[in-house]
């Protein structure tokens, strides 16, 4: 028998371990772009600041622009990502797996454009140069693993951040994000696939 309580995700796309905060940006893939990609990304609001309901708002739309200089900025940004992780590890989804998120922007991956329209997007609560907390590899590779059983085609070698896909445009999730860090834990647990 199963065990209700374990990690999983649902026919709907949603992890049973996440706080469930859905964005309206997000619509549904184009036929056949069934998930193939993982792209890791990360996110602070202000930039370089952590905590605060700030990446949920943007991501729904209801970021209150007066609330700190910066946000005027984003004003009209419409984004969202499947899945935030925020500092402590806490997991929080916005779109469903199976859906398209708005996360990449213009993008490439191996001379296929457009990447959300197959990719899974995972923010990680963090900055390009401060480094990020073992809670988040260690949420990062739980949901990694669910992530790949779920879609077979994401392989290790479809796992890639932002900066790969989007060059020279986006940086993240930057230097201080610890790729091989996050690659034995996955390899510690499950095997490369």
């Amino acid at each position: 028998m199963t065990d209700p309580s374990a990690p999983a995700i649902d026919p709907a796309g949603r992890l049973n371990i996440a706080r469930w905060r859905p964005s309206p940006n997000a619509d549904q893939r184009p036929p056949g772009s069934g998930p193939d990609l993982l792209v890791i990304h990360n996110i602070s609001l202000p930039p370089g600041h952590f905590g605060g309901p700030w990446i949920e708002q943007l991501f729904q739309n209801r970021l209150d622009r007066s609330a700190h200089p910066y946000f005027a900025t984003l004003a009209g940004l419409r984004v969202s990502a499947h899945l935030l992780i925020r500092r402590d590890g806490e997991l929080l989804q916005f779109v469903e797996l199976d859906r398209r998120a708005w996360h990449a922007g213009r993008s490439a991956f191996e001379g296929r454009i457009e990447c959300n329209d197959y990719s899974i997007g995972i923010e990680l609560e963090g900055s390009d140069a401060i480094p990020f907390q073992q809670a988040q590899y260690t949420r990062l590779a739980q949901v990694t693993r669910l992530i790949r059983a779920r879609y077979p085609a994401i392989t290790a070698a479809r796992i890639t951040g932002h900066q790969e896909i989007a060059p020279g445009r986006k940086t993240d999730p930057g230097p201080a994000f610890d790729w091989d860090r996050y690659r034995a834990l996955l390899s510690d647990s499950e095997g490369e696939r």
